[in-house]
């Protein structure tokens, strides 16, 4: 059975219409974090002109797998197994990059390897979409955010909403400059960033 998540099927729609003018020309995506693979079907879909290339860690495989095997779509790849704080990645060079609701997830460390990867594998010029809540110059955006971040710090104390000033900081050390910062619904958004040339 496919997994399933109501809030892709939400965020899809408002998420399609930021990453489509990003994502404008042809060429291959880096999905990290891919979870149930509904993204990435409905991206792919959506979007033909790219190969959107799904990555995630190989206990989602199977669920990502059942969604791709459905969809049969032509330009969708994986799903490949990416830890991000592993030193070699599947992909050595890719012209865009996109991850949803995972910078949270992860504790601040994977972030900073999540970053330093995605400025080898950028190619220059190459953007990055991330999409999720994050706090505004270190204060919530929201009260439903505040209870959230308590929610998964509570889950485990390494969870938590991370500040846009700390991701902004950490993408210049790994060479992606931000770009455009986009409000979503749901009090979330998506930060870009491109890859600055060598």
């Amino acid at each position: 059975m496919k997994p399933y998540s109501e809030a892709c099927e939400r965020n899809r729609g408002p998420i399609l219409e930021v990453i489509r003018g990003w994502f404008a020309a042809p060429g291959a995506v880096l999905e990290i974090g891919a979870g149930t693979g509904q993204h990435a079907v409905y991206f792919a879909a959506h979007l033909p002109h790219l190969e959107w290339i799904a990555t995630d860690l190989p206990e989602h495989h199977p669920g990502i797998r059942a969604w791709f095997e459905e969809a049969r779509l032509p330009n969708l790849r994986g799903p490949l197994a990416l830890d991000v704080t592993q030193p070699s990645w599947p992909c050595e060079s890719v012209d865009y990059a996109f991850s949803a609701n995972t910078a949270h997830i992860m504790s601040w460390p994977e972030v900073e390897r999540m970053f330093e990867g995605l400025g080898r594998v950028l190619r220059a010029a190459g953007v990055f979409c991330l999409y999720g809540p994050f706090n505004r110059n270190g204060e919530f955006t929201s009260e439903s955010n505040r209870a959230f971040d308590a929610a998964l710090k509570a889950r485990d104390p390494k969870m938590g909403i991370r500040d846009d000033r700390a991701l902004i900081a950490l993408g210049q050390r790994c060479g992606l400059a931000l770009i455009a910062d986009h409000a979503m619904p749901a009090n979330n958004r998506i930060l870009v960033w491109r890859r600055e040339a060598m």
